[in-house]
């Protein structure tokens, strides 16, 4: 079993700045992709941010610039930290992991994992 919890979401004005975190918890061999996420309402899930084992980043036109992610492998977590936030980057926030997992007997298995969700919210 995996688990992933997300913190760090809020409110905040324009402007300001908030980092989310993501913490993976279970019988994890590797995580491969890590990834935020987001969905506003009435619009479709998009990627925000995506970051690959060997941390080569990219990011959605909206945010370069302005949104960092980052990894750290020995805890399992991934991080964006984001600055000069907009009304616009108001959202729902995923994390996404593709995690290889051990089953015993030597057996693996691999499957995409998200978070709950936290709620980001910007006003003018």
């Amino acid at each position: 079993q995996v688990q992933l919890v997300e913190s760090g979401g809020g409110s905040v004005q324009a402007g300001g700045s908030l980092r989310l975190s993501c913490a993976a918890s279970g019988t994890i061999f590797r995580i491969d992709v890590m990834g935020w996420y987001r969905q506003a309402p009435g619009k479709p899930r998009e990627v925000v941010a995506t970051i690959t084992s060997r941390s080569d980043t990219n990011y959605a036109d909206s945010v370069k610039g302005r949104f960092t992610i980052s990894r750290d492998n020995a805890q399992n977590t991934v991080y964006l930290q984001m600055n000069s936030l907009k009304p616009e980057d108001t959202a729902l926030y995923f994390c996404n992991m593709g995690i290889h997992t051990t089953q015993g007997m030597g057996r693996m298995s691999f499957a995409d994992y998200w978070g709950q969700g936290t709620q980001v919210t910007v006003s003018s």
